[in-house]
């Protein structure tokens, strides 16, 4: 069984994001989550779908929303390293490999 594990500061900004999102409007924190949610099953399908970003790693773009996914597949399955937001500092998560 393939899952999708999020390092510990990743999941901190899918729910901040989220929370942002929430707070904008109506249900778009929830229609975040489920790009987010989307974008990993399509990894877990397809794991080399992401452009390669150095190293393993790999980039995929969150579909209708700014955000990318690095991640990593492993022994475990799918390991997002980051969520982040495209117009913040670019590389700050290099850290977490």
């Amino acid at each position: 069984m393939t899952s999708v594990n999020f390092h510990p500061e990743a999941e901190a900004e899918l729910l901040a994001a989220a929370r942002y999102y929430e707070e904008q409007a109506e249900n778009l924190g929830l229609d975040f989550l489920d790009a987010v949610e989307a974008t990993c099953d399509r990894v877990l399908q397809f794991p080399d779908i992401g452009r390669e970003f150095g190293g393993r790693l790999r980039r995929v773009l969150v579909p209708r929303f700014p955000f990318g996914l690095i991640y990593r597949m492993d022994a475990n399955g799918l390991l997002v390293l980051a969520v982040a937001n495209l117009y913040r500092r670019p590389g700050y998560w290099r850290r977490r490999t």
